[in-house]
């Protein structure tokens, strides 16, 4: 089980030179906002990831006036031997990691390596924004347990990306878009199968987790939609041919798929207030976490930040009482109030740290 002793950072967001050594239990954050807790945090998901949890594109990331950012970090790797991870990226977009300071021939060889779920107030695009971003999760999840997913998802996406150029410039026959329409309709079956099974195998867990957190209060579900469960991608794409030529793009696909969340029957976005919403959205995320831990066989790296936000304190007091169980491994906890914080996870847990951060640095401190 990866353990994350130890971090530097250089020239990420507000930070400008930071090492730090951690719990290898929870580790809590305190500041007031703007202070850089969430910078680190997104720190700790990039080094697992190899990209920002926020932000789509890196040049958001540097240090203002800077032109390259630097992280690192040292894992015991559960087996008696510690590796450092790295990752650089500069403003000309070259993104370098290294594990052990040899260099991945592809960065994708690197996720699922370090398995990691975060829980985040950004979470509440997945139930108010558009499938897009609930595509996007499904993805970072698949493609942290499943290799073949992510390769599927980049083909598939690159073949879509061409297909709708040629649609738009009309630089096309026939024929050649029935050669695109049976290669992407391998890669939409390989996604489509492997969404299918996940949303299957979340779906009961969620419920549960939603309710020991809410205390049985409401009925939740999450179910998946799709386009290939009428049809191959290749028939689907036959039929639409018309459609997509007058429209210029791809009308039909996995790239429209879209997970449902629902609370008593009715869609969560309408009915649920926002402590529900968080409650359904931090059950989500464990309910990720728990099927990841199943996979892998050990607990991944758990990021709460701000997870307080929006819940009453029997709410606070029965998720942190899920997550500090011996089922759980190392989890990193940002609250503003540090003696709320402090006063639960004392009453948890002996084996904790306690940080502070102030204008993107942080030291550690004492028990509140």
């Amino acid at each position: 089980m990866p353990t994350l002793k130890k971090i530097a950072i250089q020239d990420f967001r507000n930070i400008v030179l930071q090492e730090l050594s951690f719990s290898p239990n929870i580790n809590c954050v305190s500041g007031n906002n703007g202070e850089g807790k969430t910078n680190l945090m997104d720190a700790i998901w990039y080094l697992s990831m190899t990209k920002s949890a926020f932000s789509s594109t890196d040049r958001f990331n540097f240090r203002h006036g800077t032109d390259a950012f630097a992280i690192s970090g040292v894992f015991d790797m559960g087996d008696g031997l510690q590796t450092r991870f790295s990752v650089r990226v500069d403003s000309k977009g070259e993104k370098k990691v290294r594990r052990d300071d040899k260099p991945y021939s592809r960065v994708a060889d690197h996720i699922g390596v370090l398995p990691i779920v975060m829980v985040s107030p950004s979470d509440i695009s997945l139930v108010s924004e558009s499938g897009e971003d609930r595509r996007r999760f499904v993805n970072s999840v698949l493609s942290q347990m499943d290799r073949e997913y992510l390769s599927a998802v980049q083909q598939y996406n690159r073949l879509l990306f061409q297909r709708n150029k040629m649609l738009k410039d009309g630089t096309f026959d026939d024929s050649l878009l029935g050669i695109f329409d049976e290669r992407m309709g391998e890669y939409a079956s390989r996604v489509y199968q492997s969404r299918e099974s996940f949303i299957k195998d979340l779906e009961p867990v969620v419920s549960e987790y939603y309710k020991a957190l809410s205390g049985g209060k409401e009925t939740v579900s999450v179910s998946y939609v799709s386009d290939l469960a009428k049809a191959p991608l290749e028939d689907l794409l036959k039929a639409s041919r018309e459609k997509d030529l007058a429209l210029r793009y791809t009308t039909s696909g996995v790239q429209r798929d879209d997970f449902i969340f629902k609370m008593d029957g009715y869609p969560i976005r309408r009915c649920g207030s926002q402590g529900q919403q968080k409650s359904f959205l931090v059950s989500l995320k464990l309910a990720q976490y728990e099927i990841m831990k199943k996979r892998y066989g050990f607990p991944p790296t758990l990021l709460l930040d701000d997870a307080f936000d929006k819940l009453d304190m029997g709410r606070i007091g029965n998720l942190l009482g899920m997550v500090a169980g011996s089922d759980f491994g190392q989890i990193f906890i940002t609250d503003s109030n540090k003696v709320r914080m402090a006063g639960i996870v004392d009453k948890l847990t002996a084996a904790r740290a306690y940080f502070e951060a102030v204008g993107g640095e942080f030291k550690e401190a004492g028990d509140a």
